[in-house]
């Protein structure tokens, strides 16, 4: 409650190790899963691709927050606001492209995330629920696990249906 995730990256021992590598290295798994969304979706130049691009940004500053921890400072600050905001707007961005592109299951799906990913954080700016950043962080965080983990999925069906004969 009044913790950041990030404090897991300063402890002493193996849990700063585990974290923080954690974080670059699924960093770097999201940004090659970013690339696949430019192929596999074939967006619409200035709707999709949009969201995709902005989702690898996303990656790229979870990264930098893995290389960064937060005993340098203003570094790591920006690199988690830019993750968190970027997260939110890549969801909202490719909602929208979803929407406008006519496939609604996926566009309500992916703008529920995204706006599950901001909520908590409006809230905690309007009524200051905890003190701490770790639940807006691990909602976010989780929200856009989910988005990526169900269309991950939906790109490997994608993959096997257009490899039958």
């Amino acid at each position: 409650m009044e913790n950041a995730l990030s404090d897991l990256g300063v402890m002493l021992g193996v849990t700063s190790v585990l974290f923080n590598y954690g974080l670059i290295i699924s960093g770097i798994l999201g940004f090659i899963f970013a690339t696949s969304l430019f192929r596999v979706l074939r967006f619409e130049i200035n709707r999709g691709l949009g969201g995709a691009l902005i989702f690898s940004l996303a990656c790229l500053a979870l990264i930098a927050i893995g290389v960064f921890p937060e005993n340098v400072r203003y570094v790591h600050y920006f690199a988690s606001v830019a993750f968190f905001v970027l997260l939110m707007g890549s969801l909202l961005r490719m909602g929208l492209a979803f929407w406008f592109m006519r496939k609604k299951p996926m566009a309500v799906f992916t703008l529920v995330l995204a706006v599950i990913a901001a909520v908590p954080w409006l809230l905690l700016f309007l009524v200051r629920y905890v003190s701490g950043v770790a639940i807006p962080e691990l909602i976010s965080a989780v929200a856009g696990g989910v988005w990526t983990a169900a269309f991950g999925y939906k790109m490997l069906k994608m993959a096997s249906q257009s490899n039958v004969p």
